[in-house]
């Protein structure tokens, strides 16, 4: 899953943020920082992980350069091409677009907006999508531009064409599915790149399809949880960002469960939405590293 390229101006940015991943070789992290410090960067964060069954290699690095200019996101390029490595580069000054998709339930929408608000994410909430024109009121009043897209079975495909035209007048780099309830082509995934964050209302696997809570509370279950992953073409079987599960006992009603589990559904997504806008996942092989 490529992040999509942007381009930089000199005076853009303050750090670098690097992704690499690749196979594994010795002095992989002396030779980063080596190349940092040369160059008299100062590195203001660095993590890295090895996937022993593997073999592969992966790190996060932030710095400030000594020269703030696009030459040196070149070199650097050239340096991992170098070292054989895959090299993901985003400076912290980018904060890019971001579309909001949602139909009826509202708590992850008003969740993410709030959060916004409050300076959570390092991005700009550009849009609200929705199949229903439920949440057109409170989107304006939050001073958000609101786009009203119908959408059924015989006219998915203008629906979605018409999103994109959307995404693409507000330059959206990311889009964040806020208990949206329809699944999305491989058209719009594609145009996107991947970039599309999804929640769902279970730990997956388990609970799958309607009315996951009350299945739950059918089958007693002592946990419930929720998942935020990347959207792709099979339904919920994208890279997994986060997830969180909560206690359940016997005297917790369906109202109970739906509640708690409403409320993991709002921070694990929060979380993920997070962490990509600070470039802090590498996916690899449907899975996901994620530097928190």
């Amino acid at each position: 899953m490529n992040h999509s390229k942007k381009q930089i101006s000199d005076s853009e940015f303050h750090s670098i943020v690097a992704l690499l991943h690749g196979s594994d070789q010795p002095g992989l992290v002396a030779k980063v920082s080596n190349w940092i410090w040369k160059r008299q960067g100062n590195i203001l964060h660095a993590d890295q992980h090895r996937d022993s069954e593997h073999e592969i290699f992966f790190q996060r690095v932030e710095w400030v350069p000594q020269e703030t200019s696009t030459r040196e996101i070149k070199a650097f390029e050239d340096f991992a091409e170098g070292l054989g490595m895959n090299c993901q580069i985003s400076v912290s000054s980018h904060r890019p677009k971001v579309a909001l998709f949602v139909s009826r339930y509202d708590h992850c929408y008003h969740d993410i907006i709030l959060r916004w608000k409050a300076g959570e994410f390092n991005g700009e909430l550009a849009v609200v999508i929705s199949n229903h024109e439920d949440l057109r009121d409170s989107t304006l009043n939050y001073g958000l531009p609101f786009e009203h897209v119908p959408v059924a079975k015989e006219n998915k495909k203008a629906a979605e064409s018409r999103q994109i035209e959307i995404l693409k007048a507000h330059q959206v780099e990311l889009v964040i599915l806020a208990r949206y309830m329809q699944v999305l082509s491989r058209e719009l995934l594609l145009e996107m790149r991947g970039q599309v964050i999804n929640v769902h209302h279970s730990f997956l696997p388990a609970f799958a399809g309607a009315k996951p809570y009350h299945q739950a509370h059918q089958r007693g279950v002592k946990l419930i949880g929720a998942t935020a992953h990347y959207a792709t073409e099979d339904l919920d079987e994208g890279p997994i960002i986060s997830q969180e599960v909560a206690p359940v006992n016997h005297r917790h009603s369906v109202a109970d469960l739906v509640r708690n589990g409403r409320d993991l559904e709002k921070r694990v997504l929060a979380q993920a939405v997070r962490f990509h806008l600070e470039h802090r996942i590498l996916c690899y092989q449907n899975k996901t590293v994620v530097f928190s």
